[in-house]
Parts: structure tokens; C-alpha cells; sequence
């Protein structure tokens, strides 16, 4: 006894079934692909959206890193440490660069000024008759780039100053 095996109706199974496992795969390995590209530092020039300041964001952080190695460094310092005797600066201003690795008052803003002060300047939030020497990175700095300094800074900041953080 010889069994004819049906080839039209198995063979179109046989073939969904393999899309379906190719299509599985592709998934996997994209979303793989996905998870490692989140942890890196993005190359240079690579466009990159970030529209907060969050410290959990790995990728922001990385770009911010090396927004703040650029950009902030060389007022605030490479470890965020500011300038020696930042509370006691001038009385008409400018005052040197506080620290913003959390020990100064930084944490004690909102992103959003955090983000203002960084894009306009100092001087719109100093007292007056006060001289701030914090530049504006309006045009030098994107808005993506100026958030990710911001999460760069905030991940550096102890859990107690971001549970404080208004």
C-alpha cells in the first residue's frame, strides 16, 4: 500500500510556516540589534532625538556625555566639580562656574530652566543688577544636544537630588 502525500495544500502550509519562522527570526534579531545600539555612545555627527533630560536613557546620556566633554567642561569642570569659591563670587557677579555633579544647586531647578538657562544664558535668571557668565548655547548647541548634557549631568547626581528635583 503506497500513501500519496498531498503536496498543493502541505506545501503552502509548509511555506507559511517557514515565513513565519523567517519573519520570527528577523524580529529577534532586530530587536537585539536594537538593545545593543541603546547602550553606545552615537558616532559623531549621528542625529540623535532626545527631547528630556532623563537620566535613564543610556543613548542620551552617552550623547551628553560628550556634549558636556565639549561644550560645559571647560567652565564646570570634567568631573562637574565647578570652579573654587563659586558660592562666594563677586557681589555684582560674575561668580566662577558652580558644580553640577549634584553637590551644588542645580538639582534644585526644573529641567525645563535647567534647559532655559542653558539655551539663553544666565542672564535672563540672575538677580539684578547681577552679571552672569553663563553663556547661551542658543545656536552652537541642538535642543537634542542641550537635554542630553542635561541627563548626562542629572545621571551623575546622587538618587536623593533626583527624588528632589522639582
Amino acid at each position: 500500500m503506497s500513501r500519496r502525500v498531498r503536496r498543493g495544500a502541505g506545501g503552502a502550509y509548509g511555506r507559511f510556516l517557514l515565513a513565519v519562522v523567517i519573519c520570527g527570526a528577523l524580529l529577534l534579531a532586530a530587536g537585539g540589534i536594537a538593545l545593543v545600539l541603546r547602550g553606545r555612545a552615537p558616532e559623531p555627527g549621528e542625529s540623535v532625538a532626545v527631547s528630556s533630560a532623563d537620566p535613564g536613557d543610556a543613548q542620551a546620556v552617552a550623547l551628553g556625555r560628550q556634549v558636556y566633554d565639549q561644550a560645559c567642561a571647560v567652565c564646570h569642570g570634567l568631573t562637574l566639580a565647578g570652579q573654587s569659591g563659586w558660592q562666594e563670587g563677586p557681589p555684582g557677579g560674575p561668580a566662577p562656574a558652580p558644580p553640577l555633579d549634584g553637590s551644588g544647586r542645580s538639582w534644585q531647578r526644573p529641567d525645563q530652566m535647567l534647559f532655559d538657562i542653558t539655551k539663553f544664558g544666565g542672564q535672563p535668571y540672575a538677580p539684578q543688577g547681577y552679571t552672569s557668565a553663563m553663556p547661551a548655547f542658543e545656536g552652537t548647541l541642538s535642543d537634542s544636544e542641550i537635554w542630553a548634557a542635561l541627563a548626562y549631568i542629572k545621571s551623575t547626581w546622587p538618587p536623593e537630588a533626583r527624588a528632589a528635583q522639582p
